[in-house]
């Protein structure tokens, strides 16, 4: 069978509401998702022996278990009848970062086998193992802009889809806790979700402004947590505001990584160089965010 290569995008949060804390203690929450076009990518090989191996700029930042070995033992065990075989990762994202690198992989894995087992792919609940890998996992297995509510497994198409976006990622690359995203959590100190809340509706936008004045107004509720976490996180931040012509700044997740949306590609680029030359020791991509991505969602087709 012939190998398949699919891209793994960096999911950015472009609004992240947290509603609160429930009664089994996840959080609520109400979050505009979008993809760049740069991300890991996975290989797969359906005829070779059930090894993972890994590569890339960042491979070595990798320790313990990958998720991509958790996504093949949960393969086997829900799903024996598919054949899964060797997976190689090209890792180009940096790990931990608030960009949802290794739910982004997770996502790219299950497509992968998706395809090479066409046939037996309907009686398999892909979601449901995308939920048992992850809270992200399930939106990086559509990768494509989607409203995501309660604790990341309600997604909803954005009718009339996302008005693309030209965006500079940094990741000042500091230290952050093994269990950073916990942390984050932690500090901020959500209240119990009130009673009777409601998630709501996926928004509609009718152009470029629109999106970005939804933006401003609903932020990222982690962006406080996660600079206490990580102080880099906001030295990061004040940078990308000082740029010339950026429109809106934020964390993305639960950071490290910021962004800052520019209004075309060439501001992004001159942004991302004058970023470069100043703090080279950060990661930094120029990227396009929103429906650009061919990929091959599981909403959109409806399967």
């Amino acid at each position: 069978m012939t190998s398949i290569r699919e891209h793994a995008p960096a999911k950015i949060n472009l609004t992240l509401e947290i509603a609160g804390r429930r009664d089994d203690g996840l959080h609520e929450l109400a979050s505009l998702v979008a993809f760049a076009d740069i991300g890991d990518v996975v290989t797969l090989d359906p005829g070779g022996p059930p090894e993972i191996s890994v590569s890339g700029p960042f491979a070595a930042e990798l320790v313990g278990v990958n998720i991509l070995e958790r996504a093949a033992a949960l393969l086997k065990e829900r799903a024996p009848q598919l054949a899964v075989g060797t997976v190689h990762l090209e890792k180009h994202l940096p790990v931990a970062a608030g960009v949802g690198g290794g739910s982004a992989d997770a996502g790219a894995l299950l497509r992968a086998v998706r395809k090479t087992n066409e046939a037996a792919s309907d009686s398999v609940d892909w979601h449901g193992l995308a939920r048992a890998l992850g809270a992200d996992v399930p939106v990086c297995l559509e990768a494509w802009p989607l409203w995501m509510t309660g604790t990341g497994d309600a997604l909803a198409k954005i009718a009339g889809g996302l008005p693309p976006l030209h965006a500079v990622l940094v990741n000042p690359m500091a230290e952050v806790p093994e269990d950073k995203t916990a942390c984050v959590f932690r500090m901020l100190g959500a209240r119990p979700l009130r009673a009777g809340y409601t998630a709501p509706e996926p928004p509609r936008f009718g152009d470029r402004d629109v999106l970005l004045d939804f933006m401003r107004a609903r932020g990222n509720d982690l962006a406080v947590a996660a600079e206490a976490v990580v102080p880099e996180t906001g030295v990061v931040h004040v940078a990308l505001a000082a740029l010339p012509g950026v429109e809106y700044v934020a964390v993305s997740g639960a950071g490290p990584t910021s962004f800052g949306v520019f209004p075309d590609k060439s501001a992004a680029e001159a942004a991302r160089k004058v970023l470069s030359e100043q703090h080279g020791n950060w990661w930094i991509a120029a990227v396009a965010l929103g429906e650009t991505n061919p990929l091959s969602p599981f909403l959109r087709g409806g399967g």
